[in-house]
């Protein structure tokens, strides 16, 4: 608990308490005799809260929302227009995903509202691929499961700099996916949380509206592959992975899981090359300073925002 006292011009002394529970009124005038009571305006001053003092609410002491100087709108801005050349892919990739779906004996409804509630490209043609063959319920979700299980790591680095209560959490982090997760890394393993949000809310749309063309266009696209749709997700993964290659640990990572995924992709089962592939990122870790404390806004040594 955190407690000072001072008197002011009225003759009243001003009170630190913990807002946390019935508030106790102690001003009273100089004299002692005096039975005066005020009120709990009068008795209870309530300031900015100091740098680590505790048991205060930050509702209540004006507690500013990292970025409240503008940044953090701009963020989202920022992360939306550089999100905007991907989104051309992942529209294409939702289209060839409607299309796919609608082959698989998904209805127009089904194929949207899974792109809808699932957010991921690969486990969702995974899993429609899977049953468009004949196979059972469970194979699709073991296939798209191992395909997602790469969201374990890149959803634990960034999972410092989600703020708020968990249902805003939960939903925020729905918007994690590659190319988000891309667009808003920072140096020193940090993130940029606005521009997650901004990017993955352009990708979202993108996804959700290139799956609904492709699963009501389906008697007029056609097949996917004559129109180089396939080849959509490739193209974009590898313009995401370029510039982060300028390292010799990155070249190294990247190189060795591009060759487990190769070597494993004729035998193995859907999603488990990935999986698999994804453990050349051990190359890559180094010693990362700790987040920065609950509330801050973490750095921008990049001068990227």
């Amino acid at each position: 608990m955190v407690r000072s006292s001072r008197p002011d011009p009225s003759g009243t002394t001003q009170s630190w308490f913990p807002l946390k529970g019935p508030v106790p009124n102690t001003s009273t005038s100089r004299n002692p005799t005096s039975t005066h009571t005020s009120s709990r305006s009068d008795a209870i001053s309530v300031r900015r809260r100091p740098q680590g003092a505790r048991g205060y609410h930050a509702r209540d002491v004006g507690a500013e929302r990292p970025g409240n100087d503008g940044r953090w709108d701009r963020g989202y801005g920022e992360g939306a227009r550089a999100a905007l050349p991907y989104a051309v892919a992942v529209f294409a990739f939702g289209v060839s995903f409607g299309l796919l779906a609608r082959a698989a004996g998904f209805d127009a409804v089904a194929a949207v509202a899974m792109s809808a509630t699932t957010f991921a490209g690969s486990a969702q043609f995974a899993a429609a691929g899977v049953l468009g063959a004949g196979g059972t319920l469970g194979a699709a979700a073991a296939a798209a499961i191992l395909l997602n299980a790469r969201y374990g790591p890149m959803a634990a680095a960034a999972a410092p700099w989600f703020r708020g209560p968990a249902w805003r959490r939960f939903l925020e982090a729905q918007l994690l996916v590659d190319e988000s997760w891309a667009i808003s890394a920072r140096a020193a393993g940090r993130f940029d949380l606005p521009a997650l949000l901004g990017s993955g809310i352009v990708l979202y749309a993108a996804w959700v509206g290139g799956t609904a063309a492709g699963a009501l266009g389906a008697g007029i696209i056609g097949d996917p592959s004559a129109l180089g749709l396939d080849a959509a997700f490739p193209a974009l993964f590898l313009g995401l992975l370029a510039p982060r290659l300028r390292a010799t640990h990155a070249r190294m990572a990247a190189a060795l899981g591009a060759g487990i995924a190769l070597a494993l992709t004729p035998f193995a089962p859907p999603g488990l090359p990935i999986v698999a592939s994804a453990s050349a990122c051990l190359i890559g870790l180094r010693r990362q300073p700790a987040p920065p404390p609950e509330g801050a806004r973490a750095p921008d040594p990049g001068g990227t925002r």
